[in-house]
């Protein structure tokens, strides 16, 4: 008798487990989310003719750090105080809405995010990203690539981080020049010098160094086409290099010298940096040891900075 009690009061607490679990995705599903990874700095950015005009040409290095936005259908939100402080996500709400002719329904957003401000993770691209990816969850859509990046022309220059590939990307007009189809994936060792900076302000000053520096740019972007189209690892770690050296003229990196000096002492294939960013480390084709780990984290301690490892690619 106390046995079959035993065994109707096990049932009973599975079947309120079950419940339980019924109830959480019940409540899960209710929950609609994008998500949208970012970039660590940028493998190449120079100057790319088109139409008689130069304009700003690179290819984002997309690292494993992502932005999420959700959205939670029920009670009336407010957006403003949801997604305050993301401007550019409000703004990209609205012109979805318009360009599919839809309404919200009453809920709440909320956003998180691995990719800091200002400092070259395409953090602002990728919140937007996500925020579009979100909206199509909601509505049951799947906003191909130039959709994406149509919505993204009328809000800002960006990165490229809506493709799930490397691409020579066109930050101002939002245009794919070149998609790389070869799955391509490196290992990072970055430090943050710190401050911010603005994207936006840099255009400018970018053209205008790019004009003053036309064929080592155009010469750099050429073997880097090469490198891609070969699937040559080494060689597109080169090419990283010498445009985060053709950088320096613009936003200067503190210990990009440094780090020049020390590259072949830690085997480094390659210099990456955030070209309006505030990053920089060296590349590796094959994951740095245990050994090799630590020697990079003392030096980089030398210089006042602790540093992150990190995978990249897709």
């Amino acid at each position: 008798m106390l046995r079959q009690e035993r065994y109707r009061d096990n049932d009973h607490a599975r079947g309120g487990a079950r419940a339980q679990v019924r109830s959480s995705c019940e409540r899960t599903s209710k929950i609609y989310s994008g998500v949208c990874h970012g970039t660590l700095g940028e493998l190449l950015q120079g100057p790319y003719a088109q139409d008689g005009e130069l304009h700003i040409g690179l290819i984002s290095l997309p690292v494993r750090k992502y932005s999420w936005i959700h959205f939670a259908p029920g009670d009336e939100g407010d957006i403003a105080v949801d997604l305050a402080g993301k401007d550019k996500c409000r703004q990209a709400i609205a012109l979805y809405l318009q360009a599919h002719g839809k309404r919200l329904p009453s809920g709440r957003w909320s956003h998180d995010s691995e990719l800091p401000l200002g400092k070259g993770m395409a953090s602002s691209t990728a919140d937007i990203v996500a925020t579009i990816r979100c909206l199509d969850r909601i509505f049951g859509l799947a906003s191909a690539p130039a959709a994406i990046a149509d919505l993204l022309r009328g809000i800002e220059r960006s990165d490229s981080v809506f493709l799930d590939t490397h691409a020579l990307y066109l930050s101002g007009r939002q245009q794919i020049v070149q998609a790389f189809d070869t799955p391509l994936r490196l290992h990072a060792c970055y430090i943050d010098e710190g401050g911010t900076v603005e994207t936006e302000k840099c255009a400018h000053p970018l053209l205008a160094h790019y004009q003053r520096h036309l064929d080592a740019y155009r010469d750099n972007l050429e073997r880097a086409l090469q490198a891609f189209a070969a699937h040559d690892l080494a060689a597109i770690c080169a090419c990283a290099t010498q445009s985060a050296q053709l950088a320096q003229g613009v936003i200067a990196k503190r210990h990009l010298d440094a780090l020049l000096e020390r590259r072949s002492d830690f085997a480094a294939d390659g210099i990456v940096v955030a070209h309006t960013g505030s990053l920089l480390g060296y590349l590796f084709v094959e994951r740095p040891d245990p050994a090799r780990m630590g020697e990079l984290s003392a030096f980089f301690r030398g210089l006042g900075h602790q540093c992150r490892f990190a995978e990249t690619g897709f």
